[in-house]
Protein backbone atom coordinates (compact mmCIF):
# COMPACT_ATOMS: atom_id res chain seq x y z
CA UNK A 1 0.00 0.00 0.00
CA UNK A 2 1.22 3.50 -0.82
CA UNK A 3 2.41 5.27 2.31
CA UNK A 4 1.77 9.00 2.04
CA UNK A 5 0.60 11.42 -0.58
CA UNK A 6 2.88 14.16 -1.91
CA UNK A 7 2.08 17.72 -2.92
CA UNK A 8 2.98 16.78 -6.51
CA UNK A 9 0.41 14.00 -6.51
CA UNK A 10 -2.29 16.30 -5.14
CA UNK A 11 -1.39 18.97 -7.67
CA UNK A 12 -1.64 16.40 -10.47
CA UNK A 13 -5.09 15.31 -9.28
CA UNK A 14 -6.23 18.92 -8.94
CA UNK A 15 -4.92 20.03 -12.34
CA UNK A 16 -6.06 16.91 -14.14
CA UNK A 17 -9.61 17.14 -12.80
CA UNK A 18 -9.68 20.88 -13.48
CA UNK A 19 -8.70 20.36 -17.12
CA UNK A 20 -11.22 17.53 -17.42
CA UNK A 21 -14.11 19.72 -16.23
CA UNK A 22 -12.98 22.70 -18.28
CA UNK A 23 -13.19 20.46 -21.34
CA UNK A 24 -16.45 18.73 -20.40
CA UNK A 25 -18.27 21.98 -19.69
CA UNK A 26 -16.44 24.17 -22.20
CA UNK A 27 -16.93 21.78 -25.10
CA UNK A 28 -20.58 21.42 -24.13
CA UNK A 29 -21.06 25.18 -24.33
CA UNK A 30 -19.18 25.43 -27.63
CA UNK A 31 -20.99 22.45 -29.14
CA UNK A 32 -24.42 23.76 -28.18
CA UNK A 33 -23.65 27.21 -29.60
CA UNK A 34 -22.41 25.82 -32.91
CA UNK A 35 -24.85 22.94 -33.41
CA UNK A 36 -27.79 25.12 -34.37
CA UNK A 37 -30.22 23.19 -32.23
CA UNK A 38 -29.04 19.76 -33.38
CA UNK A 39 -28.68 17.97 -30.04
CA UNK A 40 -27.03 14.88 -31.55
CA UNK A 41 -24.35 17.06 -33.14
CA UNK A 42 -23.86 18.95 -29.87
CA UNK A 43 -23.48 15.71 -27.94
CA UNK A 44 -20.95 14.43 -30.45
CA UNK A 45 -18.85 17.58 -30.05
CA UNK A 46 -18.98 17.20 -26.28
CA UNK A 47 -18.13 13.49 -26.57
CA UNK A 48 -15.12 13.84 -28.86
CA UNK A 49 -13.49 16.52 -26.72
CA UNK A 50 -14.02 14.60 -23.48
CA UNK A 51 -12.69 11.29 -24.78
CA UNK A 52 -9.66 12.99 -26.29
CA UNK A 53 -8.72 14.99 -23.20
CA UNK A 54 -8.97 11.93 -20.96
CA UNK A 55 -6.30 10.18 -23.05
CA UNK A 56 -4.05 13.22 -22.85
CA UNK A 57 -4.51 13.84 -19.13
CA UNK A 58 -3.83 10.21 -18.18
CA UNK A 59 -0.67 10.22 -20.28
CA UNK A 60 0.52 13.44 -18.61
CA UNK A 61 -0.43 12.87 -14.99
CA UNK A 62 -0.54 9.08 -14.74
CA UNK A 63 3.15 8.76 -13.86
CA UNK A 64 2.72 11.28 -11.03
CA UNK A 65 -0.55 10.45 -9.27
CA UNK A 66 -2.03 7.52 -11.17
CA UNK A 67 -4.42 9.97 -12.87
CA UNK A 68 -7.52 9.04 -10.90
CA UNK A 69 -9.39 12.37 -11.35
CA UNK A 70 -12.36 10.53 -9.87
CA UNK A 71 -13.31 9.71 -6.24
CA UNK A 72 -14.93 6.45 -7.39
CA UNK A 73 -11.63 5.33 -8.90
CA UNK A 74 -9.75 6.38 -5.77
CA UNK A 75 -12.20 4.39 -3.64
CA UNK A 76 -11.52 1.32 -5.77
CA UNK A 77 -7.80 1.58 -5.07
CA UNK A 78 -8.50 1.99 -1.35
CA UNK A 79 -10.48 -1.24 -1.43
CA UNK A 80 -7.55 -2.90 -3.24
CA UNK A 81 -5.20 -1.60 -0.51
CA UNK A 82 -3.12 0.28 -3.05
CA UNK A 83 -3.61 3.68 -1.40
CA UNK A 84 -4.14 4.59 2.26
CA UNK A 85 -7.51 5.96 3.34
CA UNK A 86 -5.96 9.22 4.54
CA UNK A 87 -4.18 9.74 1.23
CA UNK A 88 -7.35 8.83 -0.65
CA UNK A 89 -9.30 11.46 1.27
CA UNK A 90 -6.79 14.11 0.18
CA UNK A 91 -7.02 12.84 -3.40
CA UNK A 92 -10.80 13.23 -3.29
CA UNK A 93 -10.61 16.76 -1.93
CA UNK A 94 -8.13 17.72 -4.67
CA UNK A 95 -10.40 16.16 -7.30
CA UNK A 96 -13.52 17.98 -6.11
CA UNK A 97 -11.73 21.33 -5.83
CA UNK A 98 -10.12 20.79 -9.23
CA UNK A 99 -13.49 20.04 -10.76
CA UNK A 100 -14.95 23.25 -9.36
CA UNK A 101 -11.96 25.20 -10.67
CA UNK A 102 -12.45 23.69 -14.12
CA UNK A 103 -16.11 24.70 -14.03
CA UNK A 104 -15.17 28.29 -13.19
CA UNK A 105 -12.57 28.44 -15.96
CA UNK A 106 -15.05 27.12 -18.53
CA UNK A 107 -17.58 29.76 -17.53
CA UNK A 108 -14.93 32.49 -17.69
CA UNK A 109 -13.79 31.40 -21.16
CA UNK A 110 -17.31 31.56 -22.56
CA UNK A 111 -18.43 34.70 -20.69
CA UNK A 112 -20.96 32.78 -18.62
CA UNK A 113 -21.92 33.63 -15.06
CA UNK A 114 -19.21 32.13 -12.89
CA UNK A 115 -21.53 30.26 -10.53
CA UNK A 116 -24.79 28.78 -11.75
CA UNK A 117 -27.20 26.13 -10.55
CA UNK A 118 -28.22 23.65 -13.19
CA UNK A 119 -31.89 23.19 -14.04
CA UNK A 120 -31.28 20.02 -16.09
CA UNK A 121 -33.17 17.16 -14.46
CA UNK A 122 -31.42 13.81 -14.44
CA UNK A 123 -33.22 11.29 -12.27
CA UNK A 124 -35.24 8.09 -12.41
CA UNK A 125 -34.49 4.39 -12.68
CA UNK A 126 -33.24 4.70 -16.25
CA UNK A 127 -30.73 7.42 -15.37
CA UNK A 128 -29.53 5.63 -12.24
CA UNK A 129 -29.14 2.38 -14.15
CA UNK A 130 -27.16 4.25 -16.80
CA UNK A 131 -24.84 5.68 -14.15
CA UNK A 132 -24.31 2.28 -12.57
CA UNK A 133 -23.43 0.76 -15.93
CA UNK A 134 -21.18 3.72 -16.82
CA UNK A 135 -19.26 3.67 -13.54
CA UNK A 136 -19.00 -0.11 -13.46
CA UNK A 137 -17.75 -0.19 -17.05
CA UNK A 138 -15.19 2.54 -16.37
CA UNK A 139 -13.84 0.73 -13.30
CA UNK A 140 -13.70 -2.58 -15.16
CA UNK A 141 -11.83 -0.88 -17.98
CA UNK A 142 -9.28 0.62 -15.60
CA UNK A 143 -8.77 -2.44 -13.40
CA UNK A 144 -8.62 -4.84 -16.34
CA UNK A 145 -6.06 -2.74 -18.16
CA UNK A 146 -4.01 -2.16 -15.01
CA UNK A 147 -3.89 -5.93 -14.56
CA UNK A 148 -3.19 -7.01 -18.14
CA UNK A 149 -2.36 -4.00 -20.34
CA UNK A 150 -1.27 -1.01 -18.22
CA UNK A 151 0.10 0.84 -21.26
CA UNK A 152 -3.42 0.83 -22.75
CA UNK A 153 -5.14 2.61 -19.84
CA UNK A 154 -5.22 6.13 -21.42
CA UNK A 155 -6.72 4.93 -24.69
CA UNK A 156 -9.11 2.45 -23.10
CA UNK A 157 -10.51 5.02 -20.66
CA UNK A 158 -10.91 7.65 -23.37
CA UNK A 159 -12.65 5.15 -25.65
CA UNK A 160 -14.95 3.83 -22.93
CA UNK A 161 -16.14 7.31 -21.98
CA UNK A 162 -16.58 8.17 -25.65
CA UNK A 163 -18.84 5.14 -26.01
CA UNK A 164 -20.51 5.80 -22.67
CA UNK A 165 -21.73 9.24 -23.71
CA UNK A 166 -23.82 7.49 -26.36
CA UNK A 167 -24.90 4.13 -25.01
CA UNK A 168 -25.83 5.09 -21.43
CA UNK A 169 -29.01 6.97 -20.59
CA UNK A 170 -27.10 9.30 -18.24
CA UNK A 171 -24.39 10.16 -20.82
CA UNK A 172 -21.84 8.55 -18.51
CA UNK A 173 -20.88 10.95 -15.72
CA UNK A 174 -19.26 8.01 -13.85
CA UNK A 175 -17.43 10.39 -11.51
CA UNK A 176 -18.62 12.07 -8.27
CA UNK A 177 -16.24 15.05 -8.68
CA UNK A 178 -17.53 15.62 -12.21
CA UNK A 179 -21.11 15.31 -10.97
CA UNK A 180 -20.61 17.93 -8.27
CA UNK A 181 -18.95 20.41 -10.63
CA UNK A 182 -21.60 19.92 -13.32
CA UNK A 183 -24.33 20.83 -10.84
CA UNK A 184 -22.92 24.38 -10.85
CA UNK A 185 -23.33 24.95 -14.59
CA UNK A 186 -26.70 25.63 -16.19
CA UNK A 187 -25.33 24.79 -19.62
CA UNK A 188 -25.37 21.76 -21.92
CA UNK A 189 -23.59 19.41 -19.47
CA UNK A 190 -25.37 20.41 -16.26
CA UNK A 191 -27.22 18.33 -13.67
CA UNK A 192 -29.75 19.67 -11.18
CA UNK A 193 -28.15 19.79 -7.69
CA UNK A 194 -31.10 17.85 -6.26
CA UNK A 195 -30.16 14.91 -8.49
CA UNK A 196 -26.52 14.83 -7.39
CA UNK A 197 -26.78 12.77 -4.15
CA UNK A 198 -28.41 9.76 -5.82
CA UNK A 199 -26.03 9.95 -8.80
CA UNK A 200 -23.08 9.86 -6.40
CA UNK A 201 -24.60 7.04 -4.35
CA UNK A 202 -24.98 4.96 -7.51
CA UNK A 203 -21.44 5.79 -8.64
CA UNK A 204 -19.84 4.77 -5.33
CA UNK A 205 -21.99 1.63 -5.12
CA UNK A 206 -20.95 0.63 -8.62
CA UNK A 207 -17.29 1.25 -7.75
CA UNK A 208 -17.48 -1.01 -4.69
CA UNK A 209 -19.30 -3.84 -6.43
CA UNK A 210 -17.13 -3.71 -9.53
CA UNK A 211 -13.90 -3.72 -7.52
CA UNK A 212 -15.02 -6.86 -5.69
CA UNK A 213 -15.96 -8.57 -8.96
CA UNK A 214 -12.73 -7.55 -10.70
CA UNK A 215 -10.57 -8.74 -7.82
CA UNK A 216 -12.11 -12.17 -8.38
CA UNK A 217 -12.15 -12.03 -12.17
CA UNK A 218 -8.72 -10.59 -13.02
CA UNK A 219 -6.28 -13.10 -11.56
CA UNK A 220 -3.29 -15.07 -12.79
CA UNK A 221 -3.97 -18.54 -14.12
CA UNK A 222 -1.90 -19.90 -11.23
CA UNK A 223 -3.98 -17.97 -8.72
CA UNK A 224 -7.21 -19.36 -10.12
CA UNK A 225 -6.20 -23.02 -9.69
Amino acid sequence: MASSVSSRQLAAEFLGTAFLLAVVIGSGIMAERLAGGNMALALWGNTAATGAILCVLILIFGPISGAHFNPAVTLAFVLRREIESSSAALYMVAQILGGLMGMLVAHMMFDESWIQLSTTTRHGVGQWTGEFVATSGLLMTILGCVRYRPEAVPWAVGLFITAGYWFTSSTSFANPAVTIARSFTDTFSGINPTDVPLFMAVQFSAAIMTTVVCDWLFVNDAESQ
